[in-house]
């Protein structure tokens, strides 16, 4: 099942499998933002990464004394939400804990997504509740893709990826899928990137982004420009599939990240991890703007 959600300037549409925006288009130009999904490059358009971002170390981790299986980006994408609130312009879906999920995931939790349209904006909501009695441990993030180009007389190459403010960033580059801190340098995010495949040749580009961050890719040949922006977020993906043709980019901000290299796989001690004492709330956002 789909929900749309609609205003003067643009249409969306999200599933409530895994609560997943799967069409972002504009009234006036009938341009499609979002990747469609065609699993020749890549199955999905937004998924949902909770409660873990990126991959664990032998797709398992430890807690408690007891070894838990998670796949890569956690299991919240793969299940279906229950609509808690709909309006013309916004929509709210949960999930919550369940005896399954409790088998491989042992908190209790509520998730909420909401989408909320703004003139020309997207604005993305996540609110993780605490619902049991102890602490709760958790990662989340967004994995949006864009489609690059927007127009089919552009290229791919066309586009260069900016961000604002411009300054420099750290990089945390990876190993194989895990994140490798010994080896982090400063990405120079103070100039505009040439958008091109060998950007990816390694995986995604990750970078640290404190502060008020604005990601867009944008062309010279074309008004028509895609940006994610947000506040206070740590961690940013930017990927696209390597070696292959794929008409798509991702800008993916993170609570959270993939284990490191040298991690122990205790879940207490994974990096950047965060944490929700009894009861808490946990709430934050991003916007996605499109011309």
């Amino acid at each position: 099942m789909t929900v749309i959600i609609e205003n003067e300037a643009l249409i969306a549409t999200i599933a409530e499998e895994g609560a997943e925006l799967i069409s972002l288009k504009a009234k006036e130009t009938g341009l499609e933002y979002i990747w469609q999904g065609d699993p020749k490059f890549w199955g999905r358009h937004a998924p949902v990464l909770f409660p873990f971002v990126g991959r664990s170390k032998d797709d398992s981790y430890r807690y408690q004394g007891k070894t838990y299986p998670m796949g890569q980006h956690g299991f919240a994408r793969d299940q279906v939400f229950e609509v808690i609130e709909k309006g013309p312009e916004m929509v709210a879906l949960s999930l919550k804990s369940s005896k399954e999920s409790k088998e491989i995931y042992p908190f209790d939790f509520e998730l909420v997504l909401t989408y909320t349209l703004e003139n020309a904006e997207i604005i993305v909501g996540y609110q993780v509740i605490n619902t049991g009695l102890e602490e709760m441990l958790f990662s989340i993030g967004g994995h949006p893709a864009f489609n690059i180009p927007l127009e089919e007389q552009l290229a791919f190459t066309d586009y260069y990826l900016s961000f604002e403010p411009k300054v420099d960033r750290i990089q945390l580059p990876l190993n194989g899928p895990f994140v490798d801190l010994a080896n982090k340098t400063l990405g120079q995010t103070s100039v505009d990137y040439d958008l091109t495949r060998e950007l990816f040749e390694k995986d995604a580009l990750i970078y640290e982004t404190p502060g008020k961050t604005e990601i867009a890719f944008k062309t010279d040949k074309s008004n028509h420009s895609i940006s994610l922006k947000y506040d206070n977020i740590p961690f940013v993906g930017v990927w696209s599939p390597y070696g292959v043709e794929a008409p798509f980019v991702c800008i993916e901000p993170w609570w959270g990240i993939a284990d490191k290299v040298d991690s122990n796989g205790e879940l207490v001690d994974k990096f950047a991890v965060n944490r929700l004492n009894p009861k808490e709330l946990f709430n934050t956002s991003y916007t996605i703007s499109v011309k």
